[in-house]
């Protein structure tokens, strides 16, 4: 049985009824089922399929919004607790503040999420502690960075990957 958080990124553009918001719904769920709450960004998308699946599943979803953004964007629906950051900086202070962390499909600000996380680690100025991405499409990234950035053989033992939703509670338990 799991215990403690883990902070989910991925993309507020996926909808009910998309691959990603199905398979991001089942984490949720399954994350739930072992043990863990979980965390969002506290929006749409990926972060309320997450959320959904572990209130469904009788888990505890927590949901880091922002105050500048109240005027046009609101939390989902599915949050046992939403905390509201007053800025972009603090909302990731919060969303670091997991276990461990799992990273879906995405857009530029799940990129910038992984890469800050990613490098709080290299620089140890946060414990190391699971970083897992999902799906084939982040080893494409990674692959591309490291064709245009400098990263070492160390950096990428840091990440690790799974194909699938259904392989990330396992890679936890490691």
């Amino acid at each position: 049985m799991g215990s403690g958080q883990v902070t989910v990124f991925g993309s507020a553009q996926v909808r009910p009824g998309d691959d990603t918001y199905q398979q991001a719904l089942r984490l949720g769920r399954l994350l739930a089922e072992a043990g863990y709450a979980v965390c969002t960004g506290g929006y749409a998308g990926v972060m309320e399929a997450v959320s959904r699946g572990a209130a469904e599943a009788g888990g505890t979803a927590v949901g880091v919004t922002m105050e500048p953004w109240a005027s046009r964007r609101t939390a989902n629906t599915w949050l046992t607790r939403e905390v509201s950051a007053p800025h972009l900086f603090e909302r990731l202070h919060c969303l670091i503040d997991s276990d461990a962390y799992i990273a879906m499909e995405g857009g530029p600000g799940t990129l910038g999420e992984v890469a800050i996380t990613w490098n709080l680690f290299q620089t140890e100025s946060i414990p190391i502690r699971p970083l897992i991405l999902v799906g084939d499409p982040w080893r494409r990234v990674i692959q591309c960075l490291g064709t245009g950035i400098r990263i070492e053989a160390r950096d990428l033992e840091l990440l690790q990957f799974v194909d699938t939703v259904d392989e990330v509670v396992p890679m936890l338990r490691r």
